[in-house]
């Protein structure tokens, strides 16, 4: 497939198989940053490199950046934007005659190879585009939080996440939770001696579990995910301490659930929120097929980069899972998607 591409033409296949070549599991995308800035320095964009800080847990991992691509001398009316690093583990990348296969090919590397391939056709037709690649979407969005306190004045941010080329009407937000539990250590054949910081997260989470949370009529259910459970020594001490992560889908503002979770935990557990992205609502485009996104974006950290529209190739379903794929006929037909929908945004 690739070889139709012509010679002065982002080739987006090529490039998803040097991108994801590259590992960048969140906080260690320090590398493929560089690789991108040079990349489209090369395409002739202006390429502007900005820090993003790692957490104090992850200060070995090294430095890592936005890269920023447009117009030199202009500010764009459109930005393309996705997020360069990936969840782990790291899995190689291969493709076949239909698929390409590997960690990020859908998610989201794969979508930055096709923003590229999208903005250097409407640069050539003379647009006036840009392109916002970020660090550490996966986990906080820390990239676009240094992103939106330098934003470029544009209308409109086609943000890409996998979307089955479709245009997401909402997005989900996301309220991450992080709840922690004390007890009294002791040995387990004398219970009554010790308080079981593991019984008091099981009952809570329970507690959770089983509760009722928002309905959204278009975007469906809050859901809710214990995903990181961690607490005591051995089976037979009574645990001091336990910890568990939970993440919730939000489908409203998160003000009323934070209020049941401290509610629930109120004498029983510590509760910090540690990641709150709002749920979005998004605009349709006539004519174009539409989806909802149950899962979270960076669009809700990015609101100084104009009206936001969420779109991409590649299906959520593989992504964060050992089977990532994206279909090449998909990935293609993508680039050509970006470059409609921009023109009409645009006209």
């Amino acid at each position: 497939m690739s070889e139709h591409f012509e010679a002065n033409l982002v080739d987006p296949i090529k490039l998803t198989k040097s991108l994801c070549e590259i590992e960048s599991t969140t906080y260690y995308e320090g590398a493929v940053g560089d690789f991108l800035a040079d990349y489209l320095a090369g395409q002739g964009w202006e390429v502007e490199k900005t820090p993003v800080p790692q957490p104090n847990d992850s200060a070995t991992a090294g430095p890592r950046w936005n890269v920023y691509a447009g117009i030199a001398g202009k500010n764009p009316d459109l930005v393309f934007s996705t997020h360069m690093d990936t969840v782990p583990p790291y899995i190689p990348f291969r493709e076949d005659d239909e698929f390409v296969h590997g960690r990020g090919v859908s998610d989201a590397k794969g979508i930055i190879a096709a923003q590229v391939a999208a903005a250097q056709q409407l640069r050539d037709a003379g647009l006036n585009v840009a392109m916002l690649f970020v660090s550490g979407e996966e986990r906080d969005s820390a990239g676009a939080k240094v992103a939106n306190q330098m934003s470029k004045g544009s209308h409109y941010l086609i943000n890409g996440e996998p979307t089955d080329n479709k245009l997401a009407l909402a997005s989900k937000g996301a309220l991450r939770v992080s709840l922690k539990t004390t007890g009294k250590m002791a040995h387990s054949a004398y219970p009554e001696l010790g308080e079981s910081a593991v019984h008091k997260m099981i009952m809570l989470l329970d507690k959770l579990l089983k509760m009722d949370w928002p309905v959204d009529e278009y975007a469906g259910d809050t859901t809710l995910n214990v995903g990181q459970i961690h607490g005591g020594y051995a089976p037979n001490v009574i645990a001091d301490h336990a910890e568990a992560q939970v993440l919730i889908r939000l489908v409203t503002d998160s003000a009323p659930v934070r209020e049941k979770i401290l509610e629930a935990a109120k004498g029983i557990a510590e509760v910090n929120f540690t990641l709150d992205l709002a749920f979005v609502r998004l605009r349709a485009v006539e004519g174009m097929p539409t989806m909802i996104a149950k899962f979270a974006t960076d669009i809700p950290q990015l609101t100084n980069w104009g009206q936001p529209l969420l779109l991409g190739p590649g299906s959520i379903h593989v992504a964060h899972t050992p089977y990532e794929k994206l279909a090449k006929k998909e990935l293609l037909e993508s680039v050509e998607i970006y470059v409609q929908l921009a023109k009409r945004l645009l006209s």
